[in-house]
């Protein structure tokens, strides 16, 4: 792990991730979920911001989870981007949990600010730099400078760059955006496999919103790692209560566990 306490070292880790550059067209990426990339007509958009909510408020890692199961899927770097204070009291992302889902912590740039001001302009900074791939934003409850306004500004960046935008929304509630896509994610139980082991990661998504198009959509999803991809869960044995995605955030604990330690900057 890299502490620094600079937005400066955050913006040299960005560019660094120059060779690893995505493509600036607005297409579409494919989920795998047939129902869901219909919806979407083709995928989730590129060069857009999409917008996730957790259903409640201990939906927090299903919806962190998705984040980076979209992330992985959308390619690229990845820069993580979050408050000082969640880091501190709602727990660190985990990056057995994230390789569990196929991500390489190598891929992540965790960026921790200490308001939700900073996480924004960090985020506005991200934004224009098509080198980073994809930016996760969390941010919980209402920021007071989070309106209608900052979140076209963002889009209008977005747009510019080809960059990829996933802000992730937990304990608040929906408010006029810019966003292209808005969606609730649940937690929901794995299928068990042979000896009653749990099965893939699942979570229930809703799309709320499409700019342009349908919402209204919900879907019950299996994560395949191996293929990068989201599944029916309904397809197959019934699910066995109690087994959840794998969290891809840990709550504050000992250190003695011998995991991966993600870059981190800010």
């Amino acid at each position: 792990m890299v502490d620094s306490p600079s937005l400066h070292n955050l913006k040299r880790r960005v560019s660094a991730l120059e060779s690893q550059r995505l493509t600036t067209r607005l297409s579409g990426v494919g989920t795998g979920h047939g129902g869901m990339d219909q919806a979407l007509g083709g995928g989730l958009a590129r060069g857009r911001l999409h917008e996730l909510f957790a259903a409640e408020i201990g939906d927090a890692s299903s919806v962190a989870g998705f984040a980076a199961m979209l992330a992985r899927q959308l390619g690229g770097g990845i820069v993580w981007l979050r408050e000082e204070q969640v880091e501190r009291q709602g727990g660190a992302l985990y990056a057995p949990g994230l390789a569990e889902i196929g991500i390489d912590p190598a891929r992540l740039i965790l960026g921790v600010l200490p308001d939700p001001l900073a996480v924004l302009r960090a985020a506005a900074d991200v934004a224009r730099c098509p080198e980073a791939g994809v930016a996760v934003i969390e941010l919980w409850r209402k920021p007071r400078m989070l309106d209608l306004t900052a979140s076209r500004r963002l889009v209008l960046s977005l747009e510019s760059s080809g960059m990829t935008a996933l802000m992730l929304r937990i304990a608040a509630d929906p408010a006029p955006s810019a966003a292209y896509t808005r969606w609730l994610v649940r937690a929901a139980p794995a299928r068990p496999l042979e000896a009653n082991a749990p099965g893939p990661p699942a979570l229930e998504v809703e799309l709320l919103r499409q700019r342009g198009g349908t919402a209204g959509g919900t879907w019950q999803l299996e994560w395949d790692r191996e293929q990068a991809i989201f599944r029916n869960r309904n397809e197959g044995a019934t699910a066995l209560s109690g087994a959840v995605v794998p969290l891809p955030v840990r709550r504050p604990a000992g250190s003695g566990d011998g995991a991966v330690r993600l870059r981190r900057s800010g």
